[in-house]
């Protein structure tokens, strides 16, 4: 969620001049999609396809419905639908197996495997916690020798070792053992022999070293495992078909949505009339679609994707182009919400505020019809709040003023954008969001804070150097380095180490039982993936020329071969 800008060093000065007035420009690529998806605006009909699909979904579901014996058939039949992106469609069968075998292994039975079958245990326990059952870690004891090491013998236990490290992402606070077996598994991982191990096995396990499921995006992983699970002789025909026909199915879905969306962003003329912005509506769609995916979505990417198109371009106004002296009297405006605050605003400001304005009436329109206007002042009151965030760094940048960590941690949460973009994705949810979900995740919200923590401190890592040269209020690694005396590695790996501690609050706020909604604490789970996928090694939403191009190419240019 973070819109922070992550200059491209360029052999200009880090300030301009546009207009004769003196503006703190950045220099960002132009849109590398143009008006590319604009032709899936109006998709061919798919109705031979989803016949199809709807036919190999009730076998599937004979599968998962079916009381077997063998536990450790179904935790593995399950585990496949999950990594191959066709679980939404069981979400209810699925939740009944796993609660059966919960409490089976409550109950001291663990069918028909072994307590020291280490990919089994391994299994069971993130498949397990991930459903928000809360499973002891101790299960990992049993492979611990004598002297209270890992044995030996797990050394050339491949799939044993891979199931453990996915594991120990799903760790919570006082999981001591995960935090000991994570680079146990992580350093045997590395040195396998390829030449003793399947290619299949090989392939994966080099991918989830780079990406572990539990922070992956689930189109993403579905995409890569399709091609992975057709190269193990094992494979399941009905479950690949289904998995290939439904991501196309839904590729095509997308499609369609996002080329409607790209109609509106180049109905702004956003090109011409903010140069000075990052032309970015297919990254953003590919954010929002990570963020929820599934088709009954449509109407909520559709608000979530616009309104965050509107962000960034905001983002953009108070920390690459506008004077201090035009932020002041746009942020009124913003506060106002009243057309008649647009007189006097700059040109590009006013066209802006009129695209804002419209687009929240249009938002409200839609919500009244549905019974849920209530839904739009939040979503206002977030869009204002973030104005006045982004309004208050300006001033510290105009001013050189320098805060001290403790002043900078609240803003620099703030302005990530996790705050605004989850509550107006909760506004085109539908009956599954309430008002009591949104007085939640605006009281004291664990998994939030820990979102936000997330996508400030990656950002910040991945960002920091190129902001300074461009002129930038000081990151948290600026500021750490200047109060604690220590260099910009040893900030980094403390910053990490938040990181790391934020992924166990949020994999905490899943236990049973939850705080809040299971569907906005996933909405958050996920938004902290896209954060993931987006800020490791780099700011690829500003520098998208490359892995997020690949990214959305995989979503939504390219369908999976049938």
């Amino acid at each position: 969620m973070s819109f922070q800008v992550s200059a491209i060093p360029s052999s200009s000065p880090s300030k301009g001049r546009s207009g004769g007035v003196e503006r703190p420009l950045a220099k960002y690529h132009e849109s590398i999609w143009d008006d590319h998806f604009i032709k899936y605006a109006f998709p061919k009909p798919l109705n031979k396809v989803e016949e199809q699909v709807e036919e190999l979904k009730g076998e599937v579901r004979k599968m998962v419905t079916n009381v077997v014996d063998k536990p450790s058939r179904m935790l593995h039949l399950i585990d496949q639908i999950q990594r191959l992106g066709i679980d939404y469609h069981f979400e209810r069968e699925i939740d009944e197996q796993l609660e059966r075998i919960h409490k089976s292994y409550s109950q001291l039975d663990h069918g028909d495997f072994k307590g020291d079958d280490l990919h089994m245990v391994a299994l069971m326990f993130r498949l397990l916690r991930q459903q928000g059952f809360n499973i002891s870690s101790k299960v990992f004891n049993n492979f611990k020798d004598n002297e209270g090491n890992f044995k030996k013998s797990l050394m050339i236990d491949v799939r044993g070792l891979l199931s453990l490290y996915e594991a120990c992402h799903l760790r919570c606070h006082g999981d001591a053992i995960l935090e000991e077996a994570l680079p146990f598994a992580v350093t045997h991982l590395e040195s396998i022999d390829e030449m003793k191990v399947s290619t299949s096995l090989t392939k994966q396990v080099s991918h989830a070293l780079k990406q572990p499921l539990r922070k992956g995006l689930p189109r993403l992983e579905a995409r890569h495992y399709i091609i992975l699970y057709q190269e193990k002789p094992s494979h399941d025909e009905v479950l690949l078909t289904l998995a290939k026909l439904d991501f196309n199915l839904l590729q095509e879905k997308h499609q369609k949505e996002l080329g409607g969306i790209t109609r509106w962003w180049k109905n702004i003329d956003v090109a011409r009339k903010f140069p000075f912005a990052r032309d970015r509506i297919g990254e953003l769609f590919f954010w929002m679609v990570g963020t929820y995916f599934q088709p009954e979505f449509a109407m909520a990417r559709n608000i979530l994707t616009r309104v965050a198109g509107l962000i960034s371009i905001l983002d953009d106004i108070y920390d690459a182009y506008g004077t201090l002296e035009e932020l002041v009297p746009y942020t009124e405006a913003i506060e106002k919400w009243d057309v008649d605050a647009m007189d006097g605003l700059p040109e590009y400001m006013q066209a802006h505020y009129k695209e804002l304005l419209n687009l929240y009436d249009e938002i409200g329109n839609d919500l009244a019809t549905k019974g849920r206007s209530y839904c739009l002042a939040y979503a206002k009151e977030a869009m204002k709040k973030q104005a006045k965030g982004y309004f208050r760094e300006a001033k510290w940048l105009h001013s050189d003023y320098t805060p001290t960590l403790e002043e900078y941690m609240p803003l620099a949460l703030l302005t990530t954008g996790c705050e605004a973009l989850s509550i107006t994705a909760l506004v085109g949810m539908g009956d599954v969001v309430t008002r009591d979900a949104f007085e939640w995740l605006l009281g004291d919200c664990k998994i939030l804070s820990a979102s936000q923590i997330i996508c400030r401190f990656m950002d910040d890592i991945s960002s920091h150097k190129f902001e300074q040269k461009r002129g930038h209020v000081a990151s948290s690694v600026e500021l750490l380095m200047k109060e604690n005396r220590i260099s910009e590695q040893e900030v980094e790996e403390e910053l990490q180490k938040r990181v790391v501690d934020a992924w166990k609050d949020i994999n905490e706020e899943f236990l049973h039982p939850t705080a809040g909604p299971t569907s906005v604490l996933t909405l958050i789970l996920n938004l902290s993936r896209v954060i993931d996928v987006l800020y490791t090694n780099g700011d690829h939403y500003t520098h998208s020329k490359t892995k997020l191009k690949e990214h959305i190419t995989s979503l939504f240019v390219s369908p999976s071969p049938i």
